[in-house]
């Protein structure tokens, strides 16, 4: 329907701005809300690695300590330790991954028939995956200079750039996608099964209730449900690609290849222990960084609305 005095060609635009800055205010609020949810959760990432990359055994009572330990050593904001660099990759990785899930859920519904619909199980798995694989590509090396970060000593790499600078002077470039392999393995079957999972949930949801959209506690639900379910499915290759990242300030000379380094955890820690090392923390911090998400997502998207009504952001 035409705007009494507007001409149409700017009836047009307008009609199409507010679909245009639903999907810009997704995006920086995703992107926020990503790098809110990872500040959360931190110290237990960092922990985490940290037990990943060695051969001590992990338990709730040994993070703690080495929480405490790392506290009394360096102080507190050395608990945060490598998340600047978490936080230069967050928001890009964000960005591209559902900017990316939406133009494949976009091509291989018009290839399967359901442009519009939800798709069928495997298009939907493949969209996941091949989102969190674009993603993974382009950000990399960040995530190589976040692990380095989180398992050495501040005298060691000052900042992010000096990770960048003496890795590839002392070690060569191709070390910044060293352990790529392993996690582009891990990530296939992770974004494939959270985005299939979450989606799958949604529409389950749908069609038993008859709502079209779940409450957010719902989502939230939904959101762990995909989140525990795909880290436990490639958690093992998460654990090899650390082992493989920081081989090279840790002396771990057997983590050359993907095969050497699974079957040098196997042989010396065990599956349970090695493979799976860590695990549990992150079945408590999943919980933890959808639920900050989440609440971060809808408090930004509700304030860039009420700005936006109040005419601080073009319409």
């Amino acid at each position: 329907m035409d705007h009494p005095g507007i001409p149409v060609a700017q009836a047009t635009v307008l009609t199409l701005s507010p679909s245009r800055w639903t999907v810009l205010d997704s995006l920086v609020c995703g992107a926020v809300a990503g790098a809110v949810a990872k500040t959360a959760i931190a110290p237990l990432d960092r922990t985490k690695i940290i037990f990943q990359v060695s051969s001590n055994r992990f338990s709730a009572k040994e993070a703690l300590r080495l929480l405490y330990c790392t506290y009394l050593k360096d102080g507190f904001l050395s608990l945060w330790r490598g998340n600047s660099a978490t936080m230069v990759r967050v928001v890009p990785y964000a960005a591209i991954q559902f900017c990316s899930h939406d133009q494949y859920k976009s091509i291989l519904g018009a290839h399967y028939g359901f442009q519009g619909k939800a798709l069928p199980p495997l298009p939907r798995f493949l969209a996941g995956s091949l989102a969190g694989t674009t993603a993974t590509m382009l950000t990399y090396p960040l995530d190589m200079v976040r692990a380095r970060m989180a398992v050495t000593a501040r005298e060691m790499y000052s900042n992010i750039l000096h990770v960048f600078v003496r890795i590839s002077q002392e070690e060569g470039l191709r070390t910044l996608y060293r352990g790529f392999i392993p996690t582009i393995l891990g990530v296939i079957p992770y974004a494939g099964i959270t985005f299939f999972t979450y989606e799958s949930l949604k529409k389950l949801h749908t069609e038993k209730t008859r709502r079209a959209q779940p409450y957010p506690h719902e989502r939230l639900a939904f959101g762990a449900c995909a989140g525990m379910i795909g880290q436990s499915a490639s958690y093992p290759l998460d654990v090899v690609r650390r082992r493989m990242q920081t081989a090279g300030v840790t002396g771990g000379a057997c983590y050359g290849t993907v095969l050497g380094t699974l079957r040098h955890i196997v042989t010396t820690e065990g599956v349970v222990r090695g493979l799976y090392k860590g695990l549990s923390m992150n079945w408590v911090k999943g919980p933890i960084a959808v639920g900050v998400s989440f609440s971060t997502f809808d408090l930004a998207h509700d304030m860039l609305s009420r700005f936006r009504r109040a005419g601080h952001f073009p319409h």
